[in-house]
């Protein structure tokens, strides 16, 4: 069978991968996704800083229009019932100059949208196979199909998730741990407007967030004990929707829980390097932790746009050593202190020693008292790096105004 020739070949169909193959396709690179049909996911995601001006690059904001909610304060909620309780904080995106944070969306009306512009793309091809075998060489890398099919490409992508095979096919080692936790996650109405605030309770069991959709709607992530989640997951919807109530301490009143309901057990992720030989990881391929801080998808939506302003850098040669490595050199810092950041909150959680009670309460209280710590936490959220700089332009002209 003959080999196809395309510049980027971008493996894996999630929206990480579809934004990245897209981005590519965008500036002017002749690019294949290569990724098998997925099912249609009932969860959400919040879209924060960066992530909104990548997508906003090629439409896909626009097209969101009347489908994302946006959100303008973020409140933490200290539930635990310790002896050290921390204060409520809030983040008003208005204090940095800002209407919103980002924006949450239905994962399904993401995708949708995403799919929609890759039908306009003529520079996106879209193959339904799996991608079983990766052969790097100087000149270029050769992705082998399972219908037998190969291209020959400058740059691979691998965004194939946590058990990449294109990862494993080259050689780079992935450490996993687990987490005693499981995180319920579904959408739910409410009687009271939410009012563009999320809310995340922070509990003795984890996270307990609140995330805003379109009119009297939300998302809900619980983090919450295994055989407590298997219970609650198990629960009659009515009986249910008054627990989640309870959970959110009747903030929005009564709830009504939305099927499905579904449950993923906690765990975090990380690569020893994010290249190999014409290849970068992008996403979940390349790093991996709980649904906490909205920081997933929003860091593979950052490796996208990285991947893609250091590839139009070397037009020539877009798979070259030197390009993979100013990649890895750029996400190396924001990967490590979100993935930190997480793992630090979701422990200190879990541990009921009195001096990890005393440091993040500590912490919190900071936050609400002094408006620089506070401002340099929401502007480093939003942009990593921007902490004492500003938030930048490219994203402030997508999440300064009414956008979506």
């Amino acid at each position: 069978m003959s080999i196809e020739r395309r510049e980027i070949a971008v493996v894996g169909g999630g929206l990480a991968g579809t934004a990245t193959a897209l981005g590519f396709a965008a500036k002017g690179f002749d690019t294949v996704l290569i990724a098998p049909e997925t099912a249609a996911d009932a969860r959400s995601s919040a879209l924060l800083g960066r992530s909104v001006a990548f997508l906003s690059e090629f439409g896909i904001m626009e097209a969101l229009a009347g489908k994302a909610a946006p959100l303008s304060v973020m409140r933490l909620v200290d539930d635990t019932g310790g002896l050290l309780r921390a204060p409520t904080v809030e983040f008003h995106a208005s204090e940095i100059g800002l209407s919103a944070f980002g924006y949450n969306v239905l994962n399904r009306d993401l995708g949708d949208a995403l799919q929609e512009r890759m039908a306009s793309e003529t520079n996106l091809e879209r193959c339904n196979a799996k991608a079983v075998g990766f052969e790097p060489g100087e000149a270029n890398a050769i992705v082998t199909l399972d219908d037998g099919s190969r291209y020959a490409v400058d740059l691979v992508v691998a965004a194939d998730g946590r058990r990449s095979p294109i990862r494993e096919a080259a050689g780079i080692s992935v450490r996993q741990w687990h987490y005693p936790q499981t995180a319920i996650v579904f959408n739910f109405e409410h009687a009271v407007d939410h009012r563009s605030v999320s809310t995340e309770f922070h509990t003795r069991s984890g996270p307990v967030t609140q995330v805003p959709l379109p009119g009297r709607r939300s998302s809900l992530v619980w983090v919450e004990d295994p055989k407590l989640a298997e219970l609650y997951a198990d629960l009659r919807l009515e009986k249910l929707s008054e627990t989640v109530a309870d959970k959110l301490h009747w903030i929005l009143g009564r709830v009504t829980v939305e099927e499905p309901i579904q449950r993923f057990p906690l765990g975090g992720a990380v690569v020893d390097r994010l290249t190999g030989d014409r290849l970068a990881l992008v996403g979940e391929a390349g790093h991996a932790f709980p649904p906490i801080g909205a920081q997933g998808l929003n860091l593979g939506l950052r490796d996208g746009e990285a991947i893609v302003r250091f590839a139009l850098e070397s037009r020539d040669d877009p798979g070259r050593r030197v390009t993979l490595l100013r990649y890895e050199a750029a996400r190396k810092a924001d990967i490590r202190s979100r993935t930190l950041g997480v793992d630090l909150l979701n422990r200190s959680l879990l541990a009921g020693m009195l001096p990890m009670q005393l440091a993040r309460s500590a912490g919190l209280a900071a936050m609400s008292r002094v408006p620089f710590l506070r401002q340099f936490a929401m502007r480093e959220g939003l942009s990593p790096g921007a902490g004492l700089m500003g938030v930048p332009r490219s994203v402030r002209k997508w999440i300064g105004g009414d956008h979506a």
